[in-house]
């Protein structure tokens, strides 16, 4: 007699994934995203290396979460808080986890190293793109030089701005410290415009629409 068709389906049919999988995937990457200044400090101080820096971490922290509102997943609560699950389906299901967490991190330090290099090259560009007459590029258009007087700061491309006592030298020295000190906390690349209200004179402003860092440098 034949088995029935459904029992044939049955033994080629893969595992169901446990209760558990969705909602710790998510807690997972949730935690990872909201982990990322420590993600990169952690790799700013570590440096490139082999290995996962942050996932591990997430991984347990958000195991122990689960397991304190629901039991030890996949084994009716019979085992120890901290024990991850031994069976073979479940380790599998953890290792799928982790590999698309160790993905994010990648990313995470993927963009931050492009963002390093473009503010390297950006600031290259203001500070030390200089042609014999030591000029400094104009952070607005980022094309011509900047003019530097005792009381003013101008450029071809509209840019004017009151400065008091203002040097080529103190201006170098504030533009590097500003873009360093937003570099530290943003991936991104700031902003640099010209602003001013109906009664005020005009300013040079840096800022950054992802992080709503801004200053007024000038």
């Amino acid at each position: 007699m034949e088995a029935p068709l459904g029992g044939h389906r049955a033994l080629y049919k893969s595992p169901a994934a446990p209760p558990w999988k969705e909602t710790y995937r998510r807690r997972c990457l949730e935690r990872l995203r909201s982990s990322r200044e420590r993600l990169l400090h952690r790799y700013r101080r570590a440096g490139p290396g082999p290995g996962a820096l942050l996932v591990p971490e997430v991984m347990e922290r958000e195991w122990q979460s689960l397991q304190a509102e629901c039991g030890a997943p996949g084994d009716r609560g019979q085992r120890a808080l901290r024990q991850m699950p031994e069976d073979p389906d479940e380790l599998a299901v953890l290792d799928e986890i982790q590999q698309e967490l160790i993905l994010q991190e990648q990313l995470v330090i993927e963009e931050y190293e492009r963002s390093l290099q473009f503010d390297e090259e950006c600031l290259n560009a203001i500070l030390d793109g200089l042609d014999a007459s030591n000029k400094i590029i104009c952070p607005v258009c980022r094309k011509n030089h900047l003019t530097v007087r005792s009381h003013s700061v101008f450029c071809q491309c509209g840019l004017d701005v009151p400065a008091q006592d203002m040097t080529e030298e103190k201006l170098r020295s504030l533009l590097e410290n500003t873009i360093t000190e937003h570099g530290h906390r943003c991936l991104h690349s700031p902003e640099f415009t010209v602003t001013s209200g109906m009664e005020e004179e005009a300013s040079l402003l840096m800022t950054c629409l992802v992080c709503d860092f801004w200053m007024i440098l000038l």
